[in-house]
């Protein structure tokens, strides 16, 4: 019997996007306002060069915000691409839905309270999306059987409503708080610091136990009620889903701030050149959104003569669009 050609798509397509994520980290180690060449940073990778100049603007400055920007625009992604696998809508992404928001009203609070940025901030993080969460699925009339549409809709008020609160917060706050609050807002990923990567670790977590329901998304794709008939326990999943995806959100908007589109534009592009399988899919969005979060990073540090603007700058101008364009096609 002949191979089946989905079964080796993973293995033609999931090692050129590690490749390419890898590409994207090296090029985010050799830009900056430093120029660094290709030598020296694999002569600090490899211990074989003791340049304190060089090794402190690699393990510190530069290897971070890549790690940072590859994490943020896994997570980002993956969230997206769950979030529209079970509300069954293309245009369903953690920052449409405002639970990216909930996380940033969430980190702003504990910003302002003096809190330690992990846990507390991580924590008022996490707490603010779950709430948000909790609200759009109660606006929707059902929870977990409510229509996507109406989720879409309740997401896309209550995330209306995070940015008037997160205005009102900003309004109250001291004058060097609102500078530095603002640029975290729009994306700001040059607080990256080596001695958070432990906070890789849930994250990696959360991405195993996603790929791990990569088959129950697929059946999410049928619609509720032949998922059930296929012994899908439909409640029970979509809470550890939606549970999971707003945990590691909660997780990289404390640290980055608010990142927005990501989580449309690269499931969308993963889904018209691979499929509907969440088993190729998972980990495509894994790989593809971290690189192209580093390489949105790498532009933003990049296109300004001096300084950099937030990472959020760029992907808005690309998802902005790509959202209009797919709004324009649902409505045809």
């Amino acid at each position: 019997m002949a191979d089946n050609p989905l079964s080796n798509r993973p293995a033609r397509i999931l090692p050129v996007l590690g490749l390419v994520l890898l590409a994207a980290v090296g090029a985010s180690l050799l830009a900056g306002s430093s120029s660094l060449r290709s030598g020296e940073v694999l002569a600090v990778l490899t211990g074989r060069s003791d340049n304190d100049t060089v090794r402190t603007i690699l393990w510190q400055i530069r290897l971070p915000r890549a790690l940072l920007a590859a994490a943020v625009g896994a997570t980002l992604s993956l969230g997206g691409l769950v979030f529209q696998a079970r509300l069954r809508n293309p245009l369903a992404e953690p920052y449409i839905l405002g639970i990216s928001g909930g996380a940033a009203i969430g980190a702003i609070l504990g910003i302002l309270g003096g809190m330690a940025m992990f846990p507390g901030v991580t924590l008022s993080s996490f707490a603010g999306s779950m709430l948000v969460m909790g609200m759009v699925l109660l606006m929707a009339r059902g929870g977990t059987t409510g229509r996507s549409d109406a989720l879409l809709l309740a997401g896309v008020m209550l995330n209306a409503f995070c940015a008037a609160c997160i205005m009102f917060f900003l309004s109250l706050s001291q004058s060097a708080q609102v500078h530095h609050i603002l640029f975290w807002l729009m994306g700001d990923l040059s607080m990256a610091d080596p001695r958070r990567a432990y906070l890789l670790l849930p994250l990696l977590a959360c991405f195993f136990l996603i790929h791990v329901h990569a088959r129950p998304l697929n059946l999410l794709l049928t619609g509720d009620e032949s998922a059930a008939a296929l012994g899908m326990h439909l409640q029970r999943t979509t809470w550890v889903l939606l549970g999971t995806t707003t945990l590691m959100v909660s997780i990289v908007v404390s640290q980055s701030g608010l990142v927005g589109f990501v989580g449309l534009v690269v499931p969308h592009f993963f889904r018209l050149l691979l499929g509907p399988d969440h088993r190729v899919l998972v980990p495509a969005c894994i790989l593809g959104g971290g690189a192209y979060l580093v390489l949105c990073d790498l532009l933003a540090r990049s296109l300004p003569a001096g300084g950099e603007m937030p990472v959020g700058v760029i992907t808005a101008m690309i998802g902005a669009p790509v959202f209009t364009l797919m709004l324009w096609r649902a409505g045809r």
